[in-house]
Order: C-alpha cells, then sequence, then structure tokens
C-alpha cells in the first residue's frame, strides 16, 4: 500500500469518527433540549393543575356561601331559586359548580357540590357532600330592658354550661364592652364558644384577657351571626314544616272563653301507656293571658319582639295565667307514630319521624293523672307553633340513658319552634279562688284545666325543671316567665331552682331565667332560675325530624371530601 492510499483511509477514518462524534452530540443536544422542553411543560401542566384546583376551590366556596344565605336549602332546591348552579371566570382559568340534594341520613338533609376548575389542558373536580351546622346554644346573651334598649344578662359560677355557645354580635365587633357577662368569676364553659364580637376593642384592649381560662372547649372570635335574626328564614322553615305535616295534626285553634286578653292554644299531654308512645291532644283552649304593666316594682319581665324587622324592638306580651277548654272539647289521644311523616325530596325519603303543627299557642303539660308529674316522650317528634309554646311540666324522654342524658342509642327526641316565645310558666301566679270549682266567671261552657302541680290553693312545678328538647325560638327568648315573684315550691317559698336543659337552644333575644339582683328591682330579685345546660349529641345524628335548623353554614361530613383530575372529556 503505497502513501497516497495510507494518507486517504487514515482521513477517511477521522471523518468517519468526526461524523459519528456528531451524531452523538446531535443526540445528546437533541435530548437535552427535549428534556429542557419536557421539563418546561411539567412545570406549565403543574402550573395550570394548580391553577385548576384554585379556581375549583374558589367556585366551591361560592356554592357554600350561596346556600349559607338561603333561607331554606330544600325550598330553594325545590323551586330551582338562581344561584344552584354558577362559577367564576379568571385571567387564565375558569369554574363551575352545581348544588344538588343528595340523601337523607335520618332526617337530616344532605347536599352534594360538584365543582370544576380548568385550566389549559387541566382539569380538577372537587365533590363534597354537605350537612347544616347543628347549633348547640345560639343566643345575644341580652335581654330587653324596656320597649327598646338592652342589659347583658349574667353567666354565674354556680351554674353547669355543657353546650356549645354562640353569640350574636351586639354593637360594633370591635367596640370596648364584651357580648358575654359573667358574675363574679363566672362558671366554666365546657363547649366551643363562639362571638361574633372580636377580642380586641378598636383601641387594642384586649376583652377577655381575665376570662380566657373559663373556656375549657376553646373560644373563636369573629364567627357569622345565626340566621334566627331574619324573619323570611323562619317564616318559609315554618310554612314548609306545616305543609309537610299529616292534615289531622295541623290545627288552628279558637276560643270563645270569656277570659281577660284569651289566647287561643293547643294542649299537648305526652305519656306511655304499654310501652306505646301517646300524646293527648286538647284542641280550642283558652289561655287567660296576664301582663303586669306597674312601671314600679313590675312583677313581670317578660318580652318578645315587637317589630320582626327591628330586632331591638320589644314589647311586653301576655304570659300564661290559666287555661280553660269548652266543654263540649273533648281531649283526644293518639299514638305517637299517628303524627309521623317522611320528607320527601327527589325520590328520597327521610326517616319517618313525628310533626305536628299549629296555628297559635300551644300548652304542653298537665296535671299529674297521666305522666307521673313529667311529659314523657316516646318517639320522635318536632311541635311547630305560630304562636308561643308553654312548658308546664318536666319533659323527658323515655328509654336508654347514660347516667342523666338519654343514651346514644336512645332514639327517642323533641323538638320545639314557635314564631314567638317558649317559655315555662308559672302555674301558681293567678289567684284560683273563683275557678277550682271548673265554672270560670260563671260559664258552664268551660272547665279549667289544672297545669303542674298542686300546692294549697296554688300549682306550682317542680323546683328542678327539666326539659330535654331542641328549642328554636323565633320570636323571642327561651326562658321563664313571671321570674320575679313566680312559685316553686309552697306560696311563700322563693329562690335559685334549676333549669336543666338537655337538647340545644336558638333564640333571637336572650329570655330571662332568673333575676339579677344588681340589675332588676322585682319584689323577690333573688327568684328564678339557674342554668344548667348540657347539649344533646344525638341531635348530630339527625335524629330530629321537621328541620327546624338554623345555621347558615354548612360542614362536610366526614369523609365527604373528594378532589382529583379529570380529562377533558370527562373520562
Amino acid at each position: 500500500m503505497n502513501k497516497a492510499q495510507v494518507s486517504t483511509n487514515q482521513r477517511g477514518s477521522v471523518l468517519v469518527i468526526v461524523m459519528v462524534l456528531v451524531l452523538i452530540l446531535t443526540i445528546l443536544g437533541y435530548g437535552i433540549i427535549k428534556s429542557a422542553f419536557g421539563s418546561r411543560m411539567q412545570t406549565v401542566r403543574l402550573k395550570q393543575e394548580a391553577v385548576a384546583t384554585v379556581s375549583a376551590e374558589a367556585a366551591y366556596e361560592k356554592a357554600v356561601f350561596w346556600m349559607s344565605q338561603q333561607p331554606d336549602m330544600l325550598y330553594a332546591l325545590s323551586q330551582g331559586v338562581s344561584g344552584t348552579t354558577g362559577g367564576l371566570s379568571f385571567p387564565n382559568s375558569n369554574s363551575k359548580y352545581s348544588i344538588q340534594f343528595s340523601k337523607f341520613i335520618g332526617s337530616m338533609p344532605v347536599y352534594h357540590i360538584t365543582s370544576k376548575g380548568l385550566c389549559g389542558q387541566s382539569q380538577r373536580v372537587i365533590d363534597a357532600y354537605l350537612i347544616q351546622n347543628i347549633s348547640g346554644w345560639e343566643s345575644p346573651h341580652r335581654v330587653p330592658s324596656g320597649a327598646s334598649g338592652s342589659v347583658p344578662w349574667p353567666f354565674t359560677s354556680s351554674e353547669i354550661i355543657d353546650i356549645p355557645i354562640h353569640v350574636n354580635s351586639h354593637g360594633a365587633p370591635d367596640d370596648s364592652v364584651r357580648d358575654l357577662y359573667v358574675k363574679g368569676s363566672g362558671p366554666t364553659f365546657k363547649r366551643r364558644v363562639g362571638m361574633g364580637e372580636g377580642r380586641h376593642s378598636s383601641g387594642g384592649s384586649d376583652k377577655y384577657s381575665d376570662l380566657m381560662d373559663n373556656f375549657k372547649g376553646g373560644v373563636y372570635f369573629n364567627q357569622p351571626d345565626n340566621k334566627i335574626s331574619q324573619v323570611s328564614v323562619v317564616k318559609q322553615k315554618v310554612v314548609r314544616f306545616r305543609d309537610s305535616t299529616a292534615p289531622a295534626f295541623q290545627f288552628t285553634p279558637q276560643t270563645k272563653a270569656p277570659l281577660a286578653n284569651p289566647n287561643a292554644a293547643v294542649q299537648l299531654e305526652f305519656f306511655v301507656d304499654s310501652g306505646v308512645g301517646k300524646v293527648r291532644i286538647t284542641n280550642n283552649c283558652g289561655v287567660r293571658g296576664y301582663q303586669d304593666t306597674r312601671t314600679s316594682g313590675a312583677r313581670t319581665y317578660d318580652y318578645k319582639i315587637d317589630n320582626p324587622d327591628k330586632l331591638d324592638s320589644y314589647a311586653r306580651y301576655d304570659i300564661y295565667s290559666y287555661h280553660v277548654r269548652p266543654t263540649s272539647e273533648l281531649p283526644v289521644t293518639y299514638n305517637l307514630t299517628d303524627t309521623y311523616v317522611q320528607q320527601d325530596y327527589g325520590g328520597y325519603k327521610s326517616a319517618p319521624g313525628g310533626q305536628i303543627f299549629v296555628d297559635g299557642n300551644v300548652i304542653i303539660g298537665g296535671d299529674n293523672s297521666l305522666h307521673d308529674n313529667n311529659q314523657l316522650i316516646k318517639g320522635q317528634v318536632t311541635i311547630v307553633a305560630t304562636g308561643n309554646i308553654w312548658v308546664a311540666d318536666s319533659i323527658m324522654v323515655d328509654g336508654a340513658r347514660d347516667g342523666a342524658k338519654p343514651a346514644s342509642d336512645n332514639t327517642n327526641v323533641l323538638g320545639l319552634m314557635a314564631q314567638g316565645v317558649i317559655k315555662v310558666v308559672d302555674p301558681g301566679m293567678p289567684k284560683y279562688s273563683y275557678i277550682d270549682g271548673g265554672n270560670p266567671l260563671n260559664d258552664s261552657n268551660f272547665r279549667y284545666v289544672p297545669v303542674g302541680q298542686p300546692d294549697g290553693s296554688y300549682r306550682k312545678l317542680p323546683s328542678s325543671m327539666i326539659v330535654e328538647a331542641a328549642i328554636t325560638v323565633g320570636g323571642g327568648g327561651w326562658g321563664a316567665e313571671h321570674v320575679g315573684a313566680r312559685r316553686m315550691t309552697s306560696p311563700t317559698t322563693y329562690g335559685y331552682h334549676k333549669l336543666v336543659l338537655r337538647g340545644a337552644i336558638t333564640e333571637v333575644i336572650r329570655g330571662i331565667v332568673g333575676t339579677d339582683p344588681s340589675k332588676l328591682s322585682f319584689p323577690d330579685s333573688s327568684n328564678g332560675y339557674l342554668k344548667y345546660y348540657y347539649f344533646d349529641d344525638r341531635l348530630l345524628e339527625g335524629l330530629l325530624p321537621g328541620n327546624i335548623w338554623m345555621k347558615g353554614k354548612y360542614l362536610p361530613l366526614p369523609g365527604g371530601w373528594n378532589d382529583y383530575r379529570a380529562s377533558l372529556d370527562g373520562s
């Protein structure tokens, strides 16, 4: 081989090597470029997915806010009110939501929100199942001090407060006066406390620094108010309840009784006979109303909302004195299950539960002939009245108990809702000398109906009054009437006694339970009740029929939240 051939072969080998190297570098460069492009595209996709997630969450929050504004969610869905679907648009994304009824858990409606967020090629979906938050004790914790204006009402160290509390804000949230008032060291609040106001005043002072140790269940400030203060919400709840109640248990009482300040009412008595829950109903009763209007040394301190659209305007109302029934109107006894109905929505039915509706007033109680001095509830029932509900006996539920409270597997429950007030009466207030014979005002067409327990020429309630019920008061407060001079043990014995509530309370204004000597000048200003309030945790399980809850807050069910990536074609 000559030198020319060797040189040519060497140059050819170098060219091959160079070409191989160029190919390798090209491949490496392409790989680097592709990898960089892939990383960039992955970054873009991750960014789009994050934006889509935020968009979906924003639509979900809008849906929940819309739900919080509705007087009644079942009504809103059944009427197709605008807002059950909607969405949001952003510069680089958009979202949409829909709200539907899902099912009942017991008597509790469950709502389904589907929310979708879209950004570029990314779509995120939120599926959430929500229930209405159930209240413990919702109250402004102030009582009327006259036709206008109110005063704070104290908790005392002698009381037991084992119930979640929410206190609606009075005045500006950052004013200098705290809305939860205690006397002395105050009680221990064993459950969560929510406040509509802030902890600090506008000047920066800590209004609750000396009370923080009392909040064993935690305290949360700047919380939204309860919807009980919205008249439209209460009315819509009442109307829907009425329309879903069996016609046989819708009552419109009338009375022609020749009484002063007559109020038409239905009397209800609950008892158990041979293991069966019963209700005895007397229609067309007449309540003798009483109102002490003396401005000096007034013996009553009983107010309701005067103008539903103006919550700081109050009026005295005719409290319960006694009642009569027409001699022609005999009581009728039913099995409590006769009152049962099922809410029906979209082909789904709630658990059966009792409903009684009264377009007027209700008296719960009697003498002691049927129920051994107590009303005894065996079954599940809710009573709604457009007027007042007067409680004239202790009310307890039948069945298993865990200490004093109903056991967790006890299915007996009572709900009370009134557009007026719900109050424990003072059966010993009137002078009965002219009606004990059964001929009030010498009119043989009516018969006096005793309630409470006999005590000489008077009648009384037990010194420890027990009410086991979920209570919703749309026109005033929960409490006791005639606290300034009520008799509970004998005509000459006064003093504080226990009002034991096991259940829940929602009230538009604070009702008086016991009097405060530092604020009032009643003849017997130490008289009244101390509060012993316990939350009935069974209410969280959808046990109570009628859907009378007023909270404007909705919470996901445990395990009721799911968010995931979805393809744009829906697969």
